[in-house]
């Protein structure tokens, strides 16, 4: 492998509105630190280490409890007979509400077939059919086509995710369990220069840490641990995003999290990581009906239960608003046992752990958060507008998804993205300023109230978790408004006013740790997404805003993009259309800005 660049200096530093840590008590190098463990991460190590390259995969948990393991329904591709990239392209884009940049969903979908077959090679199996050894396929919603290529009927992530697992550990990578990622370090010339990490219980490798390494990929999966209930595991709390805000790049379109249209409806006070109920099974022919059987998708679209996922999580919410329910139900008695047991076991053990059994009864459900579209933003190789610094899976935003994520996609995008990354990173030195996407165009306004100044901003209480989960929920759901922004807005302003004023009174904060480093970065992750959807005066993709209920491409068919102030405010700006700024583009200057 030839290196980007020589090895970081020991001066490397954190940026000034790092984390509250000790100091790291120990070292270690790479030539490449990849954050995360899902599909996307060990793609990117695998690929890399296959070309020399020293690699170190930081991950947060076990290798295997990301939330690609979680990922019931499938991967989507153009693997199936008359399907072609232009027809998932079409369908991509449709879904996408007008947001998706063509570049990235054309990338995708070309390369996606031969890097699934990639990933076959490298250990996944795919259900098939028995007497022809075809991978077979179905359909979820916004697909046209059946191109859902899925294993263990619903439990494609865990495959995929062993046959990665397996794959990392017999080629000798070095791994890193149990370890959070606090803060990029950067060489003298803002280069990416590692990572600074807390590894709880490893021996020669325990407690407060750095990795140095020459590039620094984040594969950090989603946030959605911001929302009182999600599918996203425990350890989904949006760190890549908040390190990445902590280091100057840029974050793009968080506004859009997709509300997954059908997950296990457990009670009112239910909190933290819900059952899924797969789109497949709705693309297999169940139904979405009220209490009464009324089959209450027909006439809405023209895919009825199939139609994309923004658009069923409406429906259901306005069913249920019209019939005062706290939930609508999936119908799928007609599969019989059989069906069930061979083609959703995993879905069907969920439900009769919960005392539904669905071979006999509807299953009860309504919509939770499930997909970041957003995330930070990255060129067509993953790179960052902070040199050195990659991106890929659920924490970036390659523009692929737009507005709202097709069904099967985000495999798909770990997948493609990840080789593109480990290419990039592995071909050697680039011309200068090739390295990173230039910076989007000027702040537009500035967003949120300034942190506590030298010394970095403090660090939140463990328990403030819930109460932004419940600020979050009752704010920036499914359904928002101006004004149910911006109490959320003022409402999280309320919880860093009040860590900042006793740091600024008694000289305290909470004290570092796993509970508030986590609790601090899902507070800048759900300022940011307010800013954003207070800023996004239309109702766009899984972007709902009740207020202003129509699409307005006049205005805002635009990306948003957000970085984070040395004193803690946020810089929010618009790009001039649904593509991102090039690498090579000059940012215009813009002089609104917000009180």
């Amino acid at each position: 492998m030839s290196r980007p660049t020589g090895r970081p200096a020991t001066g490397a530093t954190a940026p000034a509105t790092a984390l509250r840590a000790p100091a790291p008590g120990w070292a270690t190098e790479a030539d490449v630190v990849v954050v995360g463990s899902g599909v996307a991460g060990l793609t990117v190590a695998l690929r890399c280490a296959a070309a020399g390259a020293k690699v170190t995969v930081v991950t947060k948990a076990r290798l295997d409890d990301g939330s690609t393991r979680w990922a019931q329904g499938g991967i989507a591709a153009a693997l199936g007979e008359g399907d072609t990239p232009g027809q998932h392209l079409d369908d991509t884009l449709v879904a996408g509400a007008g947001l998706c940049d063509e570049r990235a969903v054309r990338t995708l979908v070309t390369e996606g077939p031969g890097a699934v077959r990639r990933l076959i090679a490298t250990g996944a199996r795919f259900d098939a059919d028995e007497d022809t050894g075809e991978i077979l396929l179905t359909r979820e919603g916004g697909h046209h086509r059946s191109r859902i290529a899925h294993a263990g009927g619903d439990a494609t992530g865990a495959e995929i995710s062993r046959a990665l697992v397996a794959a990392v550990r017999a080629a000798g990578i070095d791994t890193v369990e149990n370890a959070l990622v606090l803060d990029l370090l950067k060489d003298g010339s803002g280069r990416a220069a590692g990572v600074t990490l807390h590894v709880m219980g490893e021996g020669r490798r325990d407690g407060v840490g750095a990795v140095r390494a020459d590039a620094v990929v984040l594969a950090t999966g989603g946030m959605g641990q911001i929302f009182s209930a999600t599918t996203n595991p425990a350890v989904s709390t949006g760190d890549g995003v908040a390190l990445a805000l902590r280091a100057g790049a840029e974050v793009s379109d968080l506004e859009f999290v997709q509300f997954h249209p059908t997950v296990l409806w457990l009670g009112p006070e239910a909190q933290g990581q819900q059952p899924l109920v797969s789109e497949a099974v709705r693309g297999e022919g169940a139904h979405l009906v009220d209490a009464d059987g009324v089959r209450f998708m027909r006439g809405r679209h023209e895919l009825a239960e199939l139609a994309p996922r923004d658009i069923v999580a409406k429906a259901i919410m306005r069913r249920m608003r019209e019939r005062g329910a706290e939930h609508m139900y999936l119908d799928a008695r007609h599969f019989g046992a059989p069906m069930w047991e061979r083609r959703f076991p995993t879905i069907l053990a969920a439900c009769r752990a919960h005392g539904i059994d669905p071979v006999t009864e509807p299953i009860p459900v309504a919509p939770a958060a499930h997909y970041a579209s957003g995330g930070v933003r990255t060129d067509l190789r993953g790179r960052t507008t902070v040199p050195g610094l990659y991106a890929c899976g659920e924490v970036a935003c390659t523009g692929v998804h737009g507005a709202n994520r097709l069904a099967s996609n985000s495999l798909l995008e770990g997948l493609v993205f990840a080789e593109r990354i480990a290419e990039d990173i592995t071909a050697g030195p680039r011309p200068a300023g090739a390295e990173s996407p230039a910076a989007g165009p000027a702040p537009a306004r500035v967003s949120g109230r300034p942190g506590a100044g030298p010394g970095g901003p403090p660090l939140l209480a463990s328990e403030a978790r819930y109460q932004i989960q419940h600020i979050m929920t009752h704010g920036a759901g499914v359904l928002r408004s101006a004004e149910s922004l911006a109490r959320a807005a003022d409402r999280l302003d309320q919880v860093q006013d009040e860590a900042v004023a006793e740091l600024r009174r008694d000289g305290k904060t909470a004290e570092p740790g796993v509970g508030t480093w986590e609790a601090t970065n899902l507070h800048l992750v759900a300022r940011v997404l307010v800013a954003a959807a207070l800023r996004r005066e239309e109702t766009r993709g899984c972007h709902w805003r009740e207020d202003r209920p129509e699409r307005d491409d006049a205005a805002w068919r635009r990306h948003l993009l957000v970085t984070l102030r040395p004193d803690g405010a946020l810089d929010v700006r618009s790009t001039d259309s649904e593509a991102f700024p090039p690498p090579t583009t000059t940012p215009r200057p813009e002089t609104e800005s917000r009180p």
